[in-house]
């Protein structure tokens, strides 16, 4: 099925065989796309040039770059988990893109840190070395679908969730376009394009994309409902029995200084002597936990306030706000609303602090660019009462609502469609008893196919139920409390 309002393409017109393979070169990202490359600013260029001298989708080496830093090299600083330039080369006890880039490229490792042009061709180096490595020949690099797996070695994570995480970031940045400002001022855009990622034994890994689809190993582990349950290293935490050990009367706020997904890997690995309880993603409020609140995360850099306090990473990086989304405010703000509920927590400046603020520190985080005055309206109510999740965030990128209907005062469901790949989405959405486990639905029926449901205790919504529903009719609806909707065969396409 489509969306209602359908627009018609104009009368195809015949292509030379020249012409398709220019064509398919440029959907692909492999060459500039006409004339426009000629204006494009120094970072853009240095995207275009790596590209092809390496044989690279460039939309797609944009895409990894901004879903690492935003197209911000922070003047050659490192990550937390010692990744530089705009593309996160990385060098750490286990991870060495930094090293690899120089030996394939020759360039010295200080320019691949603090040169954009460098490091960016550094990237597509590495980026292809992933891709010799799986056999992909010139036809399969041509298409930015069959790169999926050597976007996920890329970026380095230590097991299949986390690389399938790390790589559908990027795939989902492709799928819905974007347009980024870099820090110098250039504007840099990767238009929208339909993304069918061949994930190849990743398509078997968790999928660890919206908060909810891991339900019945979250169920047992995670304390606040809203989360995905991904364990930290057990070398980067201390076993405790709080609060019974120690009281828990505070709550840090910090910024990774780094991805979502590469933050999580770091805390995966031993070598990183940190953790936090939860990270936080920027585009849209998902939180995964990594450490039992029970148990105190070494986050902090003060022994008092890691036996006593609440962690929570939020992705970004400190001098950079495009990070810090209204989304995710509200996700942060509704979790330590619900940790302070919990250990009776005052929600006040003086127990909700952020890294600086801790004793003896030398971290600035969350810096000057994360809004305090917005955040702690979340926290206490004002604004921030409502659901954290939006049915767009659930159903992920590239999807946009075109039908609904209210279940009663508790909820409502969401019919949603994605003009690029076909697929339709239904989620519904919870009103009340939010962060609270109570009976909620969500279905999906292709005319002509098995219905599809989701069903269960959840704090948020149900769902997302998605399949590919391209020209076909579409039953769909949800439960929430005690009201129901359910749908007639609709919306064909």
């Amino acid at each position: 099925m489509t969306a209602s309002l359908i627009v018609r393409a104009p009368r195809r017109t015949a292509l030379t065989a020249a012409g398709v393979v220019t064509l398919l070169l440029c959907l692909a990202g492999l060459v500039p796309a006409g004339p426009a490359s000629a204006a494009e600013g120094p970072l853009a260029t240095a995207f275009t040039q790596a590209a092809a001298a390496h044989g690279v989708p460039r939309d797609l080496l944009v895409a990894l770059a901004y879903a690492e830093t935003h197209l911000d090299g922070h003047d050659g600083r490192p990550s937390a988990s010692g990744g530089y330039g705009v593309a996160h080369l990385v060098s750490n006890p286990t991870l060495h893109t930094l090293e690899e880039a120089a030996g394939l490229t020759g360039a010295p490792v200080a320019s691949l840190k603090a040169d954009d042009a460098a490091n960016v061709a550094g990237a597509a180096a590495v980026l292809r070395a992933r891709a010799d490595a799986l056999g992909l020949d010139a036809a399969a690099r041509a298409d930015a679908d069959r790169w999926y797996t050597a976007v996920a070695r890329y970026g380095g994570a230590s097991t299949p969730e986390v690389a399938r995480l790390y790589a559908d970031a990027v795939y989902d940045l492709l799928s819905a376009g974007f347009t980024a400002r870099t820090p110098a001022g250039e504007t840099i855009t990767v238009a929208a394009r339909p993304a069918r990622p061949d994930r190849g034994a990743l398509a078997n890994a968790r999928d660890l994309g919206t908060p909810e689809n891991n339900r019945t190993l979250a169920a047992a582990a995670v304390d606040y409902p809203g989360a995905t349950w991904v364990a930290a290293s057990s070398a980067n935490y201390a076993v405790s029995n709080r609060p019974a050990s120690d009281s828990i009367d505070r709550i840090v706020i910090h910024v990774t200084q780094g991805s979502y997904a590469g933050t999580i890997s770091w805390f995966q690995n031993p070598a990183a002597q940190v953790s936090a309880h939860y990270v936080v993603r920027s585009s849209d409020g998902a939180i995964t936990q990594m450490v039992r609140e029970k148990d105190r995360a070494w986050h902090a850099g003060n022994s008092d306030y890691n036996h006593h306090s609440v962690g929570i990473e939020h992705e970004g990086y400190v001098d950079n706000a495009s990070w810090f989304t209204d989304a995710m405010y509200r996700s942060s703000a509704a979790l330590v609303r619900s940790i302070a509920a919990r250990y009776g927590i005052p929600t006040d400046r003086s127990h909700i602090v952020g890294h600086y603020q801790v004793p003896g520190s030398d971290h600035t985080d969350p810096g000057p660019n994360w809004n305090w005055n917005t955040y702690m309206q979340y926290v206490t109510g004002g604004g921030g009462t409502g659901n954290p999740y939006t049915p767009e965030q659930v159903c992920g990128a590239g999807y946009s609502v075109i039908d609904s209907a209210a279940l009663g005062t508790a909820g409502t469901v969401y019919l949603l469609y994605n003009s690029g790949n076909g697929y339709n989405c239904v989620v519904t959405m919870k009103k009340t008893s939010l962060g609270t486990p109570t009976a909620t639905t969500a279905y999906l029926e292709v005319q002509g196919k098995s219905r599809v449901t989701d069903s269960g205790d959840y704090g948020y919504y149900a769902g997302p139920v998605r399949a590919a529903a391209a020209d076909k009719c579409v039953k769909w609806g949800g439960k929430a409390g005690s009201n129901t909707y359910d749908s007639p065969f609709e919306h064909c396409g």
